[in-house]
């Protein structure tokens, strides 16, 4: 039991972090029906950078909770910076265009972003300080860091204030209205580009966080960190069904759930030969049986394709 508990935390602080990146792939394919494969890149930008930040500032006499926390706020501008920039230069010429340009493009922006963060920040792997404090908790025999309940609760707080910023904001209103018929929306007043621009803004932010989460929690950071990452994140996004901001959450805590369990009981029953190792062997499995038996997901809904 006591290592069911400890996998279930593990699971959830994974977890945290796969829905907050998942909810930039679902807001953008909510409001433009595109995946935007570059979205883990944006995640990676933002560990390396908040990770600079951090180095220079770890000898100052700050404390480590102040020096993360300048960290993210120099990180996320950044981020927001570059999804902005993404959206103005690789998508919004080829909004017209057929679905198979906008999706070669998101590959090629991946391609190039990591290109240029390898050019910047090298080949190497970054470590992260050991600045913050190595207390915890524990729960019978499992233990949780209280990094990993900084991780849950902010995750948390997060997806709590996107799902107001979308169900009780003019904002939000304008976003579900272009999701629901961008058309329609922009003869009632709405301004397209703009709540386009905001949907990218947002997700980015979100990715800058969460990449500051993932190498404060493995205390390492690199430049191909966020093509796995994402494409996991992106498996969540399915299975929790694609364009659903909850189902994004929802997808995010299962596959980190599904994750870790799988590592730590399977593994164990194949002597390790399915352990930690092969964890991303779980991810993918699950993406595959969910376009198999559920194409929309766990709370999706089939639509017809859209004009």
């Amino acid at each position: 039991m006591d290592t069911f508990i400890q996998q279930i935390i593990n699971g959830l602080v994974l977890g945290s972090i796969y829905a907050l990146v998942a909810l930039g792939y679902t807001l953008v394919y909510g409001i433009l029906g595109l995946i935007n494969f570059a979205h883990g890149e944006v995640v990676m930008i933002g560990a390396l950078s908040a990770l600079t930040v951090i180095k220079l500032l770890a000898g100052s006499g700050l404390p480590g909770i102040a020096v993360v926390a300048i960290g993210v706020l120099v990180a996320v501008p950044l981020c927001m910076a570059l999804g902005y920039g993404i959206e103005r230069v690789a998508y919004r010429p080829l909004r017209q265009a057929p679905r198979l340009a906008p999706l070669i493009t998101a590959i090629g922006m991946s391609i190039v972003l990591q290109q240029l963060a390898m050019i910047f920040w090298g080949r190497n792997y970054h470590s992260f300080p050991p600045i913050l404090p190595e207390t915890g908790r524990e729960i019978g025999d499992a233990y949780i860091s209280d990094l990993q309940i900084a991780i849950l609760l902010l995750a948390a707080a997060i997806m709590a204030g996107l799902m107001l910023l979308i169900n009780r904001t003019r904002l939000g209103r304008a976003m579900r209205a272009t999701a629901e018929n961008p058309q329609i929306a922009g003869l009632m007043g709405v301004n397209i580009n703009a709540i386009i621009s905001a949907t990218f803004l947002i997700g980015s932010a979100l990715a800058a966080v969460a990449g500051v989460m993932v190498s404060a929690n493995y205390s390492i950071a690199h430049y191909q960190m966020g093509f796995i990452l994402g494409l996991k994140a992106f498996t969540a996004a399915v299975l929790g069904g694609i364009g659903n901001v909850p189902g994004a959450m929802l997808g995010g805590l299962l596959l980190g759930l599904i994750e870790s369990l799988g590592a730590g009981y399977i593994g164990d029953l194949t002597g390790g030969f399915l352990g930690s190792h092969y964890q991303d062997v779980f991810a993918f499995f699950v993406l595959i049986l969910v376009l198999v038996f559920r194409p929309s997901g766990l709370m999706g809904e089939k639509v017809a394709e859209r004009a």
